[in-house]
């Protein structure tokens, strides 16, 4: 078969082009299956979290002491932590402002 050296080379984008929207949607349903695939061990069910073992605690009742904010501390007016006097930053009218927010 003689090849013409002087014709425009033809690319396959070229080719793709120009074809119609009917082969084109063949095309694209004969590439897909219907099937999907389902992995019964990626379930959110299955996933255990390290330190989230809460099986042991069915049935107790938990207890915390809940200590009241002392003289020396003060409340971030930003993230709202209750943190040491010698964490204070600054104090804009009234509001105090840990260092870890200034």
């Amino acid at each position: 078969m003689a090849t013409d050296y002087d014709a425009p080379r033809r690319s396959e984008a070229d080719e793709l082009a120009e074809d119609s929207l009917e082969e084109l949607k063949a095309r694209r349903n004969e590439n897909q299956s219907g099937v999907v695939d389902v992995d019964e061990d990626a379930t959110a069910e299955n996933f255990e979290l390290p330190g989230a073992d809460l099986s042991g605690l069915s049935g107790e009742d938990l207890t915390v002491k809940v200590v009241p904010k002392q003289a020396d501390e003060f409340t971030c007016s930003v993230c709202f932590l209750v943190h040491h006097r010698s964490r204070l930053a600054e104090e804009r009218g009234g509001q105090m402002i840990c260092r870890d927010c200034a």
